[in-house]
């Protein structure tokens, strides 16, 4: 149930939403054992993709640059 080119293609929010989907599945305690494994693997696959989107937004943040003279500057970053 785990492709993981699938989940590299998916948006931050996309993921997000998937994520969310089979928390609730996995809260309302209905889905079969095997099928909760399976869907738990994905899970952790999507919060693994969420998190990578997370930190590569962040560095894009961290390196905009404020000039002394108040204009903003965006140096190139790693995560590019």
């Amino acid at each position: 149930m785990t492709n993981p080119k699938d989940i590299e293609a998916l948006s931050f929010e996309d993921a997000l939403q998937a994520l969310e989907k089979i928390v609730g599945q996995l809260e309302s305690g209905t889905v079969p054992l095997e099928e909760s494994i399976a869907i738990y693997e994905r899970g952790a696959a999507l919060k693994a993709h969420c998190e990578g989107k997370l930190k590569a937004a962040r560095l894009k943040i961290d390196k905009i640059v404020i000039a002394q003279d108040g204009s903003i500057d965006k140096q190139a970053s790693e995560a590019e």
